[in-house]
């Protein structure tokens, strides 16, 4: 047990460990299609598609289980999906050997920000209740997506929502564990998930020898560094920022582009800090007390190390999976997280029209210049601040330091 940590009993294992769970199942059934998707467009062989599967997951696990272990928080690392969506364009045109070249020079930039230390000096300028509004705007359509799926599949949907909200009342702590169960017996039953052709093969890494050029550089490395950055590192950062956990940006940042690094011949564009599927680990759900959610982060990890293990074979198991099960699994997981960030998001009158527009404008997912639409409604929200606050707030700590200086004489 890492030192200084609450001691762990048995009864606290579950639902962190659920939490680690449904956040994997999550990303694999509900976005990893978009790495196979860049790999056919790329012509991949199977042994290569096979690596970057093994590459990716086993790089997101070990990074993740790390970070949580070392800062005892619950820092769920994950594949950079809008540079996976980005790749199944790019790579038609771009040899792969030469992409491979591109994920190494990202991935060596995102090290240098770490060290810098610059990235974590910014995050921390952004006021609670924008990162609140942020937060939720992003996550809304997945809670959308849980109630939504019902037209598509009633009977499904139907059972998880009343199963949760029944649970919600008689047993709060087991809702999403229950779920999460009643929700695959009811898949097996149906006979909706097909096991009986699983044949778990071991994965083999395949090295590529990276090419690096100049138009692969503008081409690939650029636009992949600043997609991961303002699609997945910042928001990432706001959501562990949002349910209290401090640890700094520095050595999320460092970590996972030295392991995007070292994974980058095998075949991993890019992993970072996860967004959207933190939020299922970060949260009361995942355990009432905040001390003991980094379980979820090791959790995760070794899932993730599981999976990376016997590569595509157990990757298309959680795609097997229906899209309106995963879709209402994760809106369900995140609704506390929801609720707590809208309810944030308002509380000081000062910033709550600011924060009310960065939610919208986050909702309402403004895709420019090949950036998503956390960074668009993230940059609404702070302009919006500033004119109507007419400044960036410092935290309030910072803010009864500078009184506490001026009363005691000192240079503020």
């Amino acid at each position: 047990m890492p030192p200084n940590s609450a001691p762990i009993r048995l009864n606290d294992l579950t639902h962190p460990v659920v939490a680690g769970l449904i956040s994997v199942i999550v990303n694999y059934g509900g976005t990893f299609i978009l790495v196979f998707q860049a790999a056919k467009v790329a012509g991949l062989s199977p042994d290569l598609t096979a690596s970057w599967v093994w590459s990716v997951s086993i790089g997101v696990g070990l990074t993740g289980l790390f970070l949580s272990w070392r800062h005892r928080e619950p820092i769920i690392t994950a594949w950079s999906t809008p540079a996976a969506a980005f790749l199944v364009t790019a790579l038609a045109t771009t040899p792969y050997a030469e992409a491979v070249g591109a994920y190494m020079i990202s991935a060596a930039a995102f090290v240098a920000l770490g060290l810098s230390g610059c990235f974590d000096k910014v995050i921390r300028l952004i006021p609670p209740g924008i990162a609140s509004g942020l937060l939720a705007g992003i996550l809304l359509p997945f809670g959308i997506g849980a109630f939504g799926g019902a037209s598509v599949d009633p009977l499904l949907v139907g059972l998880l929502i009343v199963a949760y909200v029944a649970l919600k009342r008689f047993s709060a702590r087991y809702a999403v564990v229950g779920i999460l169960i009643l929700g695959l017996a009811f898949l097996l039953t149906q006979g909706r998930v097909d096991l009986s052709g699983l044949s778990l093969e071991f994965a083999a890494p395949v090295f590529t020898a990276p090419d690096f050029s100049l138009n692969a550089l503008l081409s690939v490395a650029l636009p992949l560094f600043l997609i991961t950055l303002s699609g997945q590192y910042m928001p990432g950062m706001l959501v562990l920022r949002n349910d209290g956990f401090k640890t700094s940006a520095n050595p999320i940042v460092t970590v996972t582009g030295l392991g995007s690094l070292l994974m980058a011949p095998f075949g991993s564009h890019a992993f970072n800090i996860a967004a959207i599927t933190a939020a299922i680990a970060t949260g009361k759900e995942a355990h009432e007390d905040p001390s003991k959610r980094w379980i979820a982060g090791i959790a995760a990890g070794v899932f993730y190390v599981l999976v990376g293990v016997f590569g595509v074979t157990l990757a298309a198991v959680f795609m097997a999976f229906p899209a309106t099960f995963i879709t209402a699994l994760a809106g369900l997981a995140l609704l506390g997280t929801i609720g707590g960030s809208l309810a944030g998001a308002m509380a000081d009158p000062a910033s709550r029209e600011a924060a009310l527009i960065t939610f919208l404008a986050s909702a309402a997912n403004i895709k420019l210049l090949g950036i998503g639409g956390a960074f668009w409604g993230l940059m609404i929200g702070l302009v919006a601040h500033l004119v109507l606050n007419g400044r960036l707030r410092l935290p309030r700590r910072s803010l009864a330091v500078r009184k506490e200086a001026v009363t005691e004489g000192a240079t503020p």
